[in-house]
């Protein structure tokens, strides 16, 4: 019997953290482990203050390592410098998952050498103070990284860091388990809360933040016509949000429905008739609730942000693609699709087939244990 790859993952969070990051590693965490060539354990911090714990959650062994809380993002621990040297010295392979400056000073300090793997999931965006410091490690890690992965050819082509290592750079998109979506029992759980059970139905998840661009969806709704809107998600930008609905006589037309668990989210998902992804900065880098929609049929509008969005969803494929922070733009895309039943047909066909062909997660873990075994 081969000796099996002793894979360390790393990142500031995992599960039950909610985030598409946390979610990707999960999948890789249980997947790769499941294939019975690797053997996976996981070093991230604690979600704020508190000593360092470790417990196996569906067989994978997890490191949440003490914290000090959070600044400008990142996690502080110190626990976590030390706990990367003592696992790095049992892995074959680090796996580092970016931006997370403490891994970059944690390998640094380490002297691991080993191979080092990178998921580059987006450049740091909106802390200009911080890169300042953490600039000269980033470039230690992307000088001392063996293979760079981005979601998207976007991802390189539009980063400010990644060019220089383009020959590192492979292309592995996120994926989801389209069975997982698939299977959900099927209610009309939008339409019941509609005020017009005959209208369009639009929706949008995710956290209620600047880069999300509802703010800008709420300005394109005031020239959407036969549409209503469902907004899934919390966020500092909430309160604002419902107030902007309020004030312009929107509250028959736009439901915020606050949180929603898997299950009723699928079914939004499922009943919905346009998933919206208004995003306004490449702090949204993917946008892996644009596969969500489209493996139940869905057309998608996205922005053409300098990120790995509009790969994900292509423009006049299976969807449509706006400029950012343009509620015209955007009101006319959901306008054309709402009038025309017949084109979101003609997108959601083509999205369902694309998330098969090119997300669907066995795909990816095969292919990122073949990068890991190279």
């Amino acid at each position: 019997m081969s000796k099996k790859l002793r894979i360390l993952e790393v990142n500031k969070a995992y599960y039950p953290h909610i985030g598409g990051i946390e979610t990707i590693i999960r999948q890789y965490a249980e997947e790769l482990g499941k294939t019975g060539d690797a053997e996976v354990r996981v070093l991230v911090c604690r979600d704020g203050r508190g000593r360092t714990i470790h417990e196996k959650m569906h067989g994978v062994d997890i490191t949440r390592s003490g914290s000090l809380g959070t600044y400008f993002s990142c996690p502080l621990s110190v626990s976590f410098i030390r706990n990367f040297r003592r696992m790095s010295k049992n892995a074959d392979i680090v796996h580092i998952h970016v931006p997370f400056p403490l891994a970059d000073a944690a390998l640094l300090l380490s002297g691991f050498r080993g191979k080092v793997v990178v998921s580059w999931h987006s450049d740091i965006v909106k802390q200009k103070k911080l890169m300042l410091f953490y600039k000269p490690f980033m470039n230690y890690l992307l000088k001392r990284a063996d293979v760079i992965l981005t979601a998207t050819e976007g991802h390189v082509r539009h980063s400010l860091y990644l060019p220089p290592y383009s020959e590192k750079c492979r292309v592995l998109p996120y994926g989801i388990v389209p069975g997982d979506y698939l299977s959900v029992t099927r209610r009309p759980f939008l339409t019941e809360k509609a005020s017009d059970k005959n209208c369009v139905k639009v929706f949008f998840t995710g956290r209620l933040v600047y880069y999300k661009g509802v703010d800008v969806l709420l300005k394109a709704f005031t020239k959407v016509k036969n549409c209503e809107l469902f907004i899934a998600g919390t966020g500092e930008m909430g309160p604002q949000l419902r107030k902007y609905a309020a004030e312009h006589g929107m509250k028959n037309k736009i439901h915020f429905l606050g949180f929603l668990p898997d299950e009723e989210l699928r079914q939004a998902y499922a009943d919905c008739d346009i998933f919206v992804l208004p995003s306004v900065a490449p702090s949204e880098a993917f946008g892996i609730v644009q596969l969500e929609a489209m493996v139940y049929g869905k057309p998608v509008i996205n922005t053409a942000l300098p990120s790995g969005v509009p790969y994900v969803s292509l423009h006049g494929q299976t969807g449509l693609t706006v400029a950012p922070r343009s509620p015209k733009a955007l009101a006319e895309a959901i306008n054309l699709l709402a009038e025309d039943k017949e084109l979101r047909e003609k997108y959601g066909k083509a999205a369902a087939e694309r998330v098969m062909s090119e997300f669907s997660e066995d795909r990816i873990i095969d292919r990122l244990s073949g990068i890991l075994k190279d």
